[in-house]
């Protein structure tokens, strides 16, 4: 295990490691400014009345009279108890300063249960009914402000304790001011706020730029506008800060983003993340006629909107359950589900490539309306089969249906077992699904199913994981692609090929071939010791085995072997849609003892 951990540091980065270091012994030791700073926010209301054109644009009703978690609506009139979980009720500290909390509470549990209600959805929600005529929710967006600010004195109390948290709370709060015009007459009590938040951000940025993932561009976002928002207020402070976040922004698009969109998290949903807060900047940019960025930046952004339009299923706005997802969303200007990736898909497009990923109308234009952005006329080109191979993704489509194919191509580092992991969508709906996230700190059986080979429709060897799991959020022993044949397309059939070996041994090799009404998966596989299980997890439905075959409403499945199948069992699993909420789904499980092909037909 020694080695496996030196050869992970490795794949991590010796720069990273050592931006790790210096920033925790910085803390410890005392000599990172980020101990010493104090800030006093100003007196007096945060936002003043609205005087601009009264709007009759949908809102995102969202908060109107409930209060909304991680794309879950629960029953909620008063302001929330900032430091209380949305998840389990328990309470976090708010008397200490944030350096002296602790990383994971066992009592309090998923710390992200109170970050939730602190990254002021509520806040762009507020702004939009006051910009649509009513005068009563600035009262109420300046009480839930005054009280937060109250509850939670600069620095103390764990929602200071992420660089990131307060990196949302920013790009949010511009996002507020700009829809009520308010961005270069701001408050003296808003400026110290978002001042406060900059230095807070300012001092450990180096820190999030070690994680090579959102944190980094997020923590860039919040300084590069926070910091040209107060330039604009005639802060001179503003301008050190807004030249930081520039530097991180060219840095981590540069960096993070694969030359084919590919985003280093290996997440639809931390890819949307990534992709919502470069838009923001880009409209930030553009309505203050700030310099553009490089062009080599909007290479990178083409190409990562390019990627989310492939992954996003357009009828219904949903992508697959791929990666890492902890509920996070940003821009929320539309009050459609959480999974609806439309409007996040629609807005880049708009800003990035300009030009409409969706040609007809729906909420996923209510971003661009509110922002009062122009719709592109032209329509990006329809999907063909495309192989990412930067990221390791490959998607094939037909009229009906999509394919995902994942494999492993990790220049960054994984966050699941899935490699060689398949997603089959058939007419809009996740027939082979991922099962997501659950939790990051509800105990380490969720961290280990969600995270692990079981979870994903590929092979199980011998019971262990493809990867072992170092620590909540590593994994070692990164798996390398050793086959790889090239997605080949023709007028009948999609082809790709790719495969595994990992450290024990045990060799996977899948090929898919894609047609208009079919979809065979061969599973070579050898290596094992025991036994090896290939698992389909399955949209529910009302299943039906009868002998080797799997049938239902949806589509009919076939399985067959060139050696003999121990075991085949619908079984139950587990499913996360959406962050800390679970639910049941079927489980298709072949087992078996030797090498060989398995074969899986889908007729659809």
């Amino acid at each position: 295990m020694s080695l496996v951990k030196v050869k992970t540091a490795l794949g991590l980065g010796l720069p990273n490691l050592a931006r790790v270091f210096v920033y925790q012994l910085g803390v410890k030791a005392g000599f990172n400014k980020v101990k010493s700073i104090t800030s006093a926010i100003k007196p007096g209301d945060l936002f003043t009345p609205y005087t601009g054109t009264i709007f009759n644009i949908p809102c995102n009703t969202q908060w109107n009279d409930k209060h909304t978690f991680f794309g879950v609506e629960k029953d909620g009139l008063a302001i929330p108890n900032w430091h209380q979980s949305c998840l389990n009720s328990e309470l976090a500290p708010s008397d200490k300063l944030w350096h002296l909390i602790g990383d994971f509470n066992n009592q309090l549990g998923d710390i992200k249960g109170v970050w939730e209600a602190s990254r002021f959805d509520w806040v762009v929600c507020f702004a939009q009914q006051i910009v649509n005529g009513d005068e009563s929710a600035l009262l109420k967006l300046n009480a839930w402000l005054t009280d937060w600010m109250k509850s939670n004195p600069t620095y103390n109390g764990v929602n200071w304790k992420c660089g990131q948290e307060a990196s949302i709370r920013v790009m949010h709060l511009a996002l507020a001011t700009l829809l009520l015009k308010q961005t270069q007459n701001t408050t003296p009590a808003l400026l110290s706020l978002i001042k406060a938040h900059l230095k807070r951000v300012s001092p450990t940025i180096m820190y999030a730029i070690a994680q090579d993932n959102n944190h980094g561009t997020s923590e860039a976002a919040a300084l590069y506008i926070g910091g040209s928002w107060l330039a604009l207020n005639g802060d001179v402070d503003g301008v050190k800060w807004q030249k930081q976040g520039l530097k991180w922004l060219e840095n981590r698009a540069a960096r993070l983003i694969e030359d084919d969109g590919s985003f280093s998290q290996y997440s639809v949903t931390y890819h949307r993340v990534m992709l919502d807060t470069y838009s923001l900047v880009e409209v930030w940019r553009q309505k203050h006629s700030l310099p553009s960025f490089s062009e080599r930046l909007y290479t990178k952004l083409k190409a990562a909107t390019n990627w989310l339009y492939y992954f996003t299923n357009s009828s219904t706005g949903d992508a697959p359950n791929l990666g890492a997802n902890d509920g996070a969303r940003l821009i929320p200007l539309t009050g459609t589900d959480y999974r609806d990736f439309r409007p996040s898909v629609q807005l880049a497009s708009a800003l990035f490539l300009n030009k409409t990923a969706f040609e007809f109308s729906g909420e996923f234009n209510t971003p661009l309306e509110w922002l009062e952005l122009k719709i592109p006329e032209q329509l990006i080109l329809s999907k063909v089969p495309k192989d990412f191979t930067d990221g390791g993704y490959a998607c094939l489509t037909t009229q009906n249906a999509d394919l995902y194919f994942n494999y492993p191509k990790f220049k960054f580092r994984p966050s699941q077992n899935d490699a060689l992991h398949i997603d089959f969508w058939l007419n809009g709906q996740n027939i082979f699904r991922d099962a997501g996230t659950f939790s990051y700190n509800a105990g380490q059986k969720y961290i280990d199913y969600y995270g692990g080979v079981k979870s994903h429709n590929t092979i199980e060897f011998d019971e262990h994981d493809q990867m072992p799991r170092l620590s909540r959020f590593l994994l070692g022993d990164w798996l390398k692609t050793s086959i790889k044949k090239e997605l080949i397309v023709t007028n009948t059939e999609q082809t790709i090929t790719a495969g595994y070996k990992d450290r024990f041994g045990c060799k996977h090799a899948r090929e898919i071939k894609f047609r208009p009404n079919l979809l065979i998966i061969q599973d070579m596989i050898s290596g094992f010791n025991d036994k090896a299980v290939l698992r389909f997890r399955l949209a529910p439905a009302d299943w039906k085995l009868v002998g080797n075959s799997i049938i239902s409403e949806l589509c009919s499945i076939n399985f067959s072997a060139d050696v003999t199948i121990k075991r085949v069992e619908l079984t139950i699993g587990f499913e996360s849609r959406y962050y800390y909420q679970e639910s049941e789904i079927p489980v298709l499980e072949i087992e078996v003892h030797e090498s060989g092909t398995l074969t899986t037909e889908v007729q659809f």
